[in-house]
C-alpha cells in the first residue's frame, strides 16, 4: 500500500506544495508528516489536505485552518 496527501485550496482546486511529503509506507507515518508541516502547506495555499490510499480517497478533505 502506498499513502499520499492530495493538497487543495477551500473551494477544491488543485494546488501543489513545494514539498508533497512524496508516498508514505503507512498510514500513520502520512498523518505525523502532515501533522509537522501544515501550517507551511498552508502559508503556501494550500486550505484543505484529503489521504489516499493506492489512489483512493481514504480520508478527507480536511482543513488545515482553525
Amino acid at each position: 500500500m502506498v499513502w499520499t496527501w492530495r493538497f487543495e485550496t477551500a473551494d477544491g482546486s488543485a494546488v501543489s506544495p513545494q514539498d508533497d511529503g512524496g508516498t508514505f509506507a503507512s498510514r500513520g507515518d502520512a498523518e505525523s508528516w502532515v501533522g509537522e508541516f501544515y501550517p507551511d502547506l498552508a502559508d503556501q495555499g494550500v486550505d484543505q489536505v484529503s489521504l489516499l490510499e493506492d489512489g483512493q480517497v481514504v480520508f478527507g478533505p480536511m482543513s488545515l485552518h482553525p
